[in-house]
């Protein structure tokens, strides 16, 4: 290459460098330029993070020596507004030393005496974050194994609001399954922790009792919240996916591709408690999905039935000798709490409630 092409403009003895064309640059060089710009990202990336690490950390230790001294010295209220004060005085350009903030400093560190815990989750994670445990979760185990959700799936603060309010960690890994006949052991656990019991479907209303086809025509117009309440990593493939074998018509209801299984998984929604028969269907469905569209490099087609209630014995013995992983989960437009029989007779009825507000119309 003659590098005198390329000197650029000379104006009273000064040369000015031009830059040299892409078009002549080799393959060696982009492959260079590709390997410094990855390495630059991954450090920027871990800059960030080491410093959020570190001020999360100093809110600890602040929250702590606050807590200390006032258990130590008695002091009040009155004591954390001075120093916020003082502090914002000291350190113009930081935020964050308002009384508020200051008394969660103070919460953290009575939540989380342990620093080593600390350091396994938590403390990687946004100050916000870190609130949005504090304010919305009573119980540190669950408090921990939400930062742990958080750091695997990137959620921000509000995401993770709304999955605490959705109670999305809760509800992983109770579906009825035979995963860990049917599946690898890695595969059976990744399996049994991303398929819930139950799935909250509470875009499509309220309403009573709906048939299927409403109900799936309604998750497939809210494609995306029904992706975000499945969870990370599944791909929408088709609805209806049309079957043909030996001249006969079936359809698949949903159909999807999970990214982190590697392989198919055919959703099947059902309006009605659980029955034995819905097990056999939905092992055809996988049959003719691993035969037909599955690729060699694809695991096996995964099966979900979604019910509305099921008896987990019952369940249970549907699928027992099945080869074809299968979970069954029910389906609700609303979260619902089990109340004690005694409690619960002593509340009026959804449908008493309507009467009630429609004879005030």
């Amino acid at each position: 290459m003659d590098d005198r092409k390329h000197l650029g403009k000379r104006k009273k003895g000064v040369i000015i460098p031009a830059t040299p064309p892409l078009a002549e640059m080799d393959a060696s060089y982009f492959e260079l330029l590709a390997l410094i710009k990855e390495r630059i990202g991954k450090t920027r990336l871990k800059v960030v993070e080491a410093a959020n690490t570190e001020m999360i950390t100093m809110y600890w230790d602040i929250g702590n020596d606050i807590l200390t001294r006032q258990t130590k010295e008695g002091w009040g209220a009155k004591v954390i507004d001075r120093l916020s004060a003082d502090l914002s005085h000291s350190f113009p350009d930081m935020k964050g030393f308002s009384p508020r903030n200051l008394g969660y400093m103070k919460r953290f560190a009575s939540l989380f005496p342990d620093p080593l815990i600390l350091q396994r989750s938590v403390a990687k994670l946004q100050w916000r974050s870190v609130i949005a445990l504090m304010d919305k979760l009573k119980d540190n185990g669950m408090r921990l194994l939400y930062a742990d959700e958080t750091l695997k799936n990137g959620w921000s603060g509000d995401m993770l609001r709304f999955h605490i309010d959705n109670k999305t960690v809760e509800r992983s890994g109770k579906s009825v399954n035979n995963f860990a006949v049917t599946l690898p052991p890695l595969d059976s656990d990744m399996a049994n922790h991303i398929f819930k019991d139950p799935y909250l479907f509470d875009f499509v209303g309220t309403d009573g009792t709906r048939r299927e086809r409403e109900v799936e025509n309604q998750l497939v117009e809210h494609i995306q919240k029904f992706l975000l309440e499945l969870g990370q990593g599944f791909a929408f493939v088709g609805r209806q996916v049309h079957l043909e074998v030996e001249n006969h018509d079936f359809y698949i209801d949903l159909l999807f591709y999970h990214l982190a299984l590697r392989c198919y998984v055919v959703i099947e929604l059902k309006a009605c408690e659980f029955e034995p028969e819905f097990i056999g269907q939905l092992n055809f469905y996988q049959n003719v999905v691993d035969d037909i569209l599955r690729h060699p490099d694809d695991k096996p087609t995964i099966g979900l039935l979604l019910v509305k209630g099921k008896n987990k014995t019952v369940v249970e013995y549907s699928l027992a000798g099945n080869k074809k992983p299968i979970g069954v989960a029910d389906w609700q437009t609303q979260l619902t709490t089990v109340l004690p029989d005694d409690l619960k007779a002593s509340l009026p009825s959804i449908e008493e409630i309507e009467k009630e507000l429609e004879a005030h119309d």
